[in-house]
């Protein structure tokens, strides 16, 4: 697709969250883990921008569709690595509990993307605040519910909440995202289909920002669910491992 000013925007916008996810890599892990796991985001961005850039996504006769191209990979490393692995777990007690919440205030920029596409024709209205896609009242929450983690059980508890409710949303709007894209599950047909999710360099939506928002949330839970995010007044002070 030609690079018009709301798709610089949002190549700007991915780039920015990139560099702020290796920072937060390089600040909190072991430095061989934190170059590893710079060196997979990379490799996975490339991958993921080629994909669109392809025209895979946004090809309505593949089979299987697109999407799968994304999806499985991603699937595999939540649910082997970060859901249920030790690397995982490493993840879950070495970045602070505030900052892993806190890093879903990115998804403002997202849903502000989603916005501008939908006044452009890109995505159905749906995928917005006013179709009834409620991640930006999640992603605006993000920042106090962080600072909740700091607040002793009762702030955890709210933080729980909030996590059990932002991880619904996503799935919320992920279905949406699918169902209403072209292809053999556009099984929801709104005013106009989902065209955005097959255009580079808006195929970061589902390629990288999608599972980022749902590993945060998956290693929430694992935190929450530690012996250490509950002692004491629950208050999260980490330090750099080195």
């Amino acid at each position: 697709m030609s690079f018009t000013l709301p798709a610089l925007g949002f190549g700007a916008f991915a780039g920015t969250l990139a560099a702020a996810l290796i920072a937060v890599m390089s600040r909190y892990l072991p430095r061989r883990m934190a170059r590893i796991g710079a060196v997979a985001l990379l490799v996975w961005l490339i991958y993921v921008g080629a994909i669109g850039a392809s025209g895979v996504l946004r090809n309505a006769g593949l089979r299987p569709p697109g999407i799968v191209y994304l999806a499985l990979p991603v699937i595999g490393c939540i649910f082997l690595v970060t859901a249920r692995g030790s690397t995982g777990r490493l993840l879950a007690l070495a970045v602070p509990l505030w900052l892993l919440v806190g890093l879903q205030v990115f998804r403002v920029g997202v849903e502000a993307t989603l916005q501008a596409l939908f006044q452009a024709g890109q995505v159905p209205r749906l995928m917005t605040l006013e179709g009834g896609n409620v991640e930006i009242v999640i992603a605006l929450a993000a920042p106090a519910v962080a600072w909740l983690t700091t607040r002793g059980p009762w702030g955890l508890r709210l933080v729980w909440v909030w996590n059990i409710l932002g991880l619904a949303s996503l799935v919320n709007v992920l279905a949406r995202g699918v169902l209403t894209a072209p292809g053999p599950l556009h099984l929801i047909h709104a005013e106009v289909p989902n065209l955005a999710i097959g255009q580079f360099p808006f195929s970061y939506i589902p390629g990288f920002m999608v599972p980022l928002a749902l590993i945060l949330h998956l290693l929430v839970f694992r935190r929450l669910r530690s012996s250490t995010s509950l002692s004491g007044e629950g208050e999260v002070m980490n330090e750099p491992v080195r």
